[in-house]
């Protein structure tokens, strides 16, 4: 009886175990998601009152850029007289609600003391270890010399990512460090898109197969990341028949095309995240300031640091001599990337460099090259590197080379590099497709800086992410890693100067109503442990998928700038849209484009101005904006418009625009901006003849007869460049032949 039993029992379970095992894994890669922005906004929008009154939110203002710069002169009780030709409150008369600047439990901090931590640097870095050290409860003061995410910090490649790369070199070469490094960076990953989720979002990438064994190996290595990202991953990743590769990706080459697999990154905007983290700071209580630079750090008897002497570049550009003062802080952070060794050498003139420049160059493409909603990433170029071909605010973005290169403000794309993408991308698509040298819009070059460990006995050898060190004099300095750790990186920095410095971290009683609604608390605990993992960014409470329907409905706006609002400002949408004008039209009815092609719009250059302390052209059109890094030629012509907005914000002297002009122009050609347009006046722009092209463009774009690209519209031949189509009902053929084309056509001679 006993075997009969076995023979029953032993297949029954080996059959349950199979049934468990195998609903286990479908129920792995099946089971409910939870997609960033996909749930309804923390704050509901705005509703009409029963007697039919709107109800706009009601946002805490940060402090003026006047008031943040007097913060920083209190520090050193150092009161000296303002410069006569001082700014006097420009932003406060034209946003007429600056008394109100402490409103909705704005942070205050004591005045006359000095600060904790001075950051300087207001990229990703220092921007992230100013939030931290401001949800901590520190007194923290960030100074920059340029502008938010002036540097590296806007020239990503503009993936939130974990790195598939990193994992493969991990597994080949038994590397634990890289592992740690893809681990740690997924997982800041889900921290990225849930703190700011209408600044970044998942994007599904590609893989192309052209071979049947790499099936396999790239399905293992997207199934291996997918299980490292565990609980902090979306999508699993999945493969694709050639058929079905070509209708996700229409513009993949089918020859030798196997299939694809396809897994998920995210994806973001980085200049604008940067400035959201900077603002949230604010908003915290941090005194933060774009535009200062540090002269000179300062030390006590003992040689130990103390504060920096730092100018107003402001006062520069409006001709004004900059007044020098003092700010006095119990430790100083360096978070300067690339110019790292610069501040270093301040504190130590003859200390070592550990910054191993990089050049990362990309290039912007017409959206016609990618789906809007697929990526695709190349494994092994002809060299051995990767590069990313991705949909980034309607047009393409590829990249990025690596290659030494020295230190500067605005690297220029060398045309071996940007023709080096050119010849990879189009290796990848179909023959039909020409990828033209003149389709670039734009092309940047950033400048990682890689970084050497100073106490590592290989003083070559470079660090895989991020290195923090503390000099003998106290200058902390946070350099490497990369967009996607920058929060890591900032509370490892604050966990170190408060070490080092002895500080002493304290809950937030007065915590800023940054969703501009008493309805709800941010979800971060503030009990003076690092939380910025839940410390939502400004914008990101009243965000959801469906807001821009409410700013259509209310506003008027068109839908697509809508659509771009609210996945640039998040709920802070509701404040641009009011500070847009009037278009007198029927629809839209508010919103005027600074450009036809984009949807930007001059609200967003007051607000830029009012909340975000854009100073500059440059500030507008690069980071608030991203028109400079979409398409140089269209933020050339957008520039009269924004220099007339801004003017009327600020106040500028007729001086003061040219120099914009100037500096903007200039600017532009780091940004792809063609050569012959670099001597382009103003008044060229306006009378539209920044759109004629020389020869040499003439060749690159090849749209058009010579005659009809070298005529000035004023003096156009109305027979050089007539359409070619012919409709049926003009033909004089007989019927049933069906000409499309005119046989005295222009193209048939």
């Amino acid at each position: 009886m006993a075997t009969p039993r076995r023979r029953f029992l032993r297949p029954f379970l080996y059959t349950a175990a199979a049934a468990i095992a195998g609903g286990s894994v479908l129920y792995y890669v099946y089971r409910p998601r939870k997609i960033p922005g996909s749930d309804p906004a923390t704050v509901p929008p705005p509703r009409y009152t029963e007697d039919g009154r709107f109800q706009p939110p009601r946002f805490p203002l940060v402090k003026t850029r006047e008031e943040q710069i007097a913060d920083l002169k209190r520090s050193s009780k150092s009161h000296s007289t303002p410069h006569a030709g001082d700014t006097k409150g420009v932003l406060g008369a034209l946003t007429g609600s600056r008394k109100q600047n402490s409103i909705d439990g704005q942070v205050k901090q004591d005045g006359d003391e000095a600060y904790d931590l001075l950051v300087i640097g207001g990229g990703a870095t220092g921007s992230g270890i100013a939030l931290d050290a401001a949800t901590r409860g520190l007194k923290v003061a960030l100074v920059e010399r340029e502008d938010f995410a002036s540097g590296t910090s806007s020239k990503s490649t503009k993936l939130v990512h974990g790195g598939v790369r990193y994992l493969e070199k991990a597994v080949w070469e038994l590397d634990y460090n890289q592992y740690k490094l893809v681990k740690e960076a997924l997982r800041e990953r889900k921290y990225f898109l849930d703190t700011a989720p209408h600044l970044s979002s998942w994007l599904p990438i590609m893989i192309p197969v052209q071979k049947w064994w790499q099936a396999p190996y790239f399905w293992a290595g997207t199934k291996f990341y997918d299980l490292l990202a565990g609980s902090e991953g979306i999508e699993s990743s999945y493969f694709l028949t050639k058929s079905k590769a070509l209708d996700a990706f229409p513009m993949l080459k089918q020859e030798n095309l196997f299939g694809a697999l396809v897994y998920y990154d995210g994806a973001h905007n980085d200049s604008r995240m940067n400035v959201s983290i900077a603002m949230t700071a604010a908003l915290y209580g941090a005194t933060v300031v774009n535009h200062i630079e540090v002269t000179s750090l300062e030390k006590d008897a003992n040689g130990k640091l103390i504060g920096a002497r730092v100018k107003d570049r402001v006062q520069e550009k409006d001709g004004l001599k900059p007044q020098e003062f003092s700010i006095k802080a119990k430790g100083i952070i360096n978070a300067t990337g690339p110019f790292t060794d610069a501040v270093r050498k301040m504190d130590e003139s003859e200390v070592a460099d550990i910054v191993a420049p990089s050049s990362g160059v990309h290039v912007i493409l017409p959206g016609y090259y990618s789906p809007s909603k697929m990526g695709l990433i190349d494994p092994k170029t002809s060299d051995g590197r990767v590069i990313f071909f991705l949909p980034w605010q309607g047009n393409t973005i590829a990249g990025t080379t690596d290659a030494p290169t020295a230190i500067s403000q605005n690297p220029i794309a060398g045309e071996e590099e940007i023709n080096w993408i050119l010849s990879e991308i189009q290796a990848y698509l179909a023959p039909d497709l020409n990828v033209r040298r003149g389709d670039v819009l734009a092309a940047w070059s950033g400048i990682r800086p890689l970084v050497k460990d100073p106490n590592s006995k290989n003083t070559e050898s470079l660090v895989r992410n991020h290195l923090i060190t503390v000099s003998d004099s106290g200058l902390l300095t946070c350099a490497g890693g990369k967009w996607t750790t920058y929060r890591q990186m900032g509370e490892e920095a604050v966990d170190e100067a408060i070490s080092r410095y002895g500080l002493k971290t304290s809950p937030l009683l007065q915590v800023p109503r940054v969703s501009g609604s008493e309805m709800i608390d941010d979800a971060a605990p503030l009990d003076g442990s690092c939380q910025t993992h839940q410390v939502r960014l400004v914008g990101a409470h009243g965000f959801s998928n469906t807001l821009f329907i409410n700013l259509i409905q209310h506003f008027g706006l068109e839908s697509i700038v809508a659509k771009h609002l609210t996945e640039s400002y998040g709920d802070r949408a509701w404040t641009v849209a009011a500070l847009s004008a009037p278009t007198e039209q029927r629809y839209p009815v508010r919103g005027l484009k600074i450009s036809a092609l984009y949807p930007f719009i001059d609200g967003e250059i007051r607000y830029a101005v009012r909340h975000e302390y854009a100073q500059t052209a440059v500030d507008v059109l690069a980071r608030r904006t991203r028109l400079a890094f979409l398409n140089a030629q269209a933020a050339l012509e957008a520039l009269p418009t924004v220099i007339d907005l801004m003017t009327e914000e600020l106040g500028w002297s007729k001086k003061r625009q040219e120099k914009e002009w100037h500096d903007t122009v200039q600017f532009l050609a780091s940004m792809g901006l063609a050569k012959s347009k670099l001597s382009v006046t103003r008044r060229d722009v306006e009378n539209g003849k920044a759109g004629e092209y020389d020869e040499h463009e003439r060749k690159l774009y090849s749209r058009h007869g010579k005659q009809g690209m070298q005529r000035s519209s004023c003096t156009a031949d109305a027979h050089s460049d007539r359409p070619a189509d012919m409709m049926e009902s003009d033909s004089k053929f007989p019927s049933g032949e069906k000409p499309v084309i005119s046989a005295d056509s222009a193209v048939n001679k």
